[in-house]
């Protein structure tokens, strides 16, 4: 069997979705990241970022944290293991909002283990 490997990169856009499809009969599991990189101004020192994950329209996680390293790059990422139901598509969505700093790249990666 060939495990499933499921991956959106919005690039600099701030919403990153990712439809897992359903798969008859077989429930999974998958690993799954969401990676957010922001350009951070060399002015601007109370800019923050945030990155929120929603699995079926359900809010997973959210964090909000100032930028670090002016006039360079930070970001935050999230990780979890993630069940999907036999015959049942499941929808992520990662959204990232930003305060002085920059979207670079958001990237939503969905990973079947072997167990």
């Amino acid at each position: 069997m060939t495990l499933e490997y499921w991956k959106y990169d919005a690039g600099s856009d701030s919403v990153a979705s990712l439809v897992i499809p359903a798969a008859l009969g077989r429930q999974r599991t998958f690993d799954l990241d969401a990676t957010l990189r922001v350009q951070v101004p060399a002015d601007a020192p109370e800019s923050s970022h945030e990155l929120a994950v929603e699995v079926d329209g359900r809010r997973l996680w959210a964090r909000r944290i100032p930028s670090q390293n002016p006039g360079e790059t930070d970001g935050l990422e999230y990780h979890c293991r993630l069940t999907v139901e036999a015959d049942a598509d499941c929808r992520v969505r990662a959204k990232a909002s930003c305060k002085g700093s920059r979207v670079l790249s958001l990237v939503v990666e969905a990973r079947e283990t072997a167990y």
